[in-house]
């Protein structure tokens, strides 16, 4: 059975939270990347929003670098490689776009008949992450779809749902799809395996999901689906944890130190962070003025973005109060 939260009255430390503007509509989707190459402190975080103009900004502070310029729609799904050099996303105007993620330059649109929900770089045939070759889709056709970026018009359909996808994932320590649908379904794909026998595993949801969530090392994977968060471990494939709420959650990512929990509600506007061990309420934060959709931790677990029906883009301290990056003491 799954455990429970604290109930409210819920705990609150004031935090001033860093906010990015730049988006006009709600942002659905973000992704922190990981360090670059040759730095323990410089990464990326990308946007999704409907607007239509996914955003790269530099992780640390927000700022804007870039906005990708092309879809002719929404644009539900960003994300980056492992490398830090593509992006990709994917669209309501039936397309996926892969990007030059320096230049901004768009290199290649993955067609589709119908809108794409969701879109992540996976390992191409040389099993190099990096450098973003490979790229898997989700979307309203209900089939998750394999392409590599050199034959764009040659898709392969790995696996498929029975109803609409949410969100596709790459597990690079698994070496895994995770793709999540309508049909409260996960499923654990390997694609170098012939479609017929691709899906590995199937995890069930208790309840529709809203969202999954893969902590940075790829080995948990979270699933925000009713009133409940659930967490898989990816190597045995197997629930861990279980927790019920008070609320219809909207997304729950889990901090690199295996501590803490960011959550998001879908009928009020708080971030409530839950203690990942026993499922505490331990805090809560206000700051947006919609809904949060989304919710990351950058490389480090010191930082979290939340994503909002608002339009903005917030970043919060973990640890509220202490040194680390702009969140520096107040001269009296």
């Amino acid at each position: 059975m799954p455990s429970s939260t604290t109930p409210s009255p819920q705990p609150q430390t004031p935090q001033i939270p860093l906010t990015c503007s730049g988006h006009t509509r709600p942002v659905v989707q973000l992704a922190f990347s990981g360090f670059i190459s040759g730095s323990n402190s410089n990464y990326m975080l990308i946007s999704a929003c409907k607007d239509g103009k996914p955003i790269l900004r530099n992780g640390p502070t927000g700022d804007w670098l870039g906005t990708f310029v092309g879809h002719k729609g929404a644009v539900w799904s960003a994300m980056l490689n492992a490398a830090t050099t593509r992006a990709v996303t994917a669209s309501a105007d039936y397309t996926a776009k892969v990007w030059n993620a320096i230049t901004g330059q768009e290199l290649v649109t993955l067609a589709h008949k119908h809108i794409v929900k969701t879109a992540d770089f996976a390992a191409g045939d040389n099993g190099d992450d990096d450098e973003g070759n490979a790229v898997v889709t989700g979307g309203q056709d209900k089939a998750v779809r394999l392409f590599d970026v050199a034959r764009p018009d040659a898709p392969t359909v790995v696996a498929t749902h029975d109803a609409p996808l949410r969100n596709v994932k790459w597990s690079a320590h698994r070496r895994l799809v995770l793709s999540a649908a309508d049909d409260r379904c996960i499923n654990a794909i390997d694609v170098r395996a012939p479609p017929a026998a691709a899906v590995v595993a199937s995890l069930a949801a208790p309840a529709p999901i809203a969202n999954i969530s893969l902590t940075g090392d790829g080995r948990l994977l979270s699933c925000a689906a009713g009133n409940r968060v659930v967490v898989w471990d990816t190597d045995a494939l197997g629930v861990v944890k279980d927790f019920a709420v008070d609320y219809e959650v909207s997304v729950a990512a889990i901090n690199p130190q295996r501590s803490r929990i960011v959550a998001g509600a879908k009928s009020d506007l708080l971030i409530r962070v839950i203690d990942y061990d026993s499922g505490a309420l331990v805090d809560t934060h206000k700051g947006h003025h919609g809904p949060v959709h989304d919710a990351c931790f950058n490389p480090d677990g010191h930082v979290y973005a939340t994503g909002s029906e608002d339009g903005t883009v917030r970043l919060w301290q973990t640890n509220p109060g202490t040194v680390y990056g702009l969140w520096q003491p107040r001269a009296l």
